[in-house]
């Protein structure tokens, strides 16, 4: 059994890239906790639009065993120093004892995505010697919109079985579904899932950059 660790920047993030990775976690009787680090709220709409109560939904459809929201504002991450928001990161991470991390991309086109990058990195540097995999993911809308385009995924894992478990937590977030062709549409999510995979011969696929993975000497 892995303890797994996934850190967003903003609701539904957690779904884009690695729902249906999560999803095989829990199959396999992995512990999964996510850190979302923004409320994703404030600045799209100035008021509660139930991204809480879609955030517990998601996981428990995904087999999540709890998610921690720091509660930064949303598109303000750049405003706080990098030790804000290292430290609860760290503070999950020698809680937990991750083996498995996935963060999002520093090359988003999204800004909050790119400073929780750059957190996440140094929280969990090789001085936490229970991480062994550090990967990012692929955030549909953001990853493809940023340039220089540098996100060279290297990881495939077949989502076939999960693809539709994905699927149904995204929907929970009803205020951020959009109509296809929007890359965060249930059909583009099923259209992205089938390009991935058929890279590599795959019907359904998530893919990963690798960033560390280490084997030591007690692996």
């Amino acid at each position: 059994m892995s303890n797994v660790l996934v850190i967003a920047a903003h609701p539904d993030d957690e779904l884009l890239g690695v729902g249906g990775t999560v999803a095989l976690h829990a199959r396999k009787g992995d512990r999964i906790k996510t850190i979302i680090m923004c409320e994703g709220e404030s600045l799209r709409y100035g008021h509660s639009v139930g991204q809480s109560t879609a955030t517990r939904e998601a996981a428990r459809i995904l087999g999540v065993e709890e998610v921690i929201q720091p509660g930064f504002p949303d598109q303000r991450l750049d405003t706080f120093t990098l030790t804000d928001l290292i430290t609860p990161i760290e503070q999950v991470s020698e809680q937990f004892h991750p083996d498995i991390v996935y963060c999002q991309c520093g090359y988003d086109a999204n800004q909050d995505h790119q400073r929780l990058f750059e957190a996440a990195n140094i929280a969990l540097r090789p001085t936490s010697e229970w991480i062994r995999e550090l990967y990012t993911f692929y955030t549909g809308s953001s990853t493809e919109w940023g340039y220089p385009r540098k996100f060279a995924p290297d990881t495939w894992v077949d989502i076939t079985d999960v693809l539709e478990t994905k699927i149904q937590a995204f929907e929970q977030y009803t205020s951020e579904v959009k109509p296809y062709p929007h890359p965060r549409s249930s059909e583009a999510l099923r259209h992205q899932a089938a390009f991935w995979g058929n890279q590599v011969c795959m019907p359904a696929a998530e893919v990963f950059m690798t960033i560390r993975r280490i084997l030591r000497r007690d692996s």
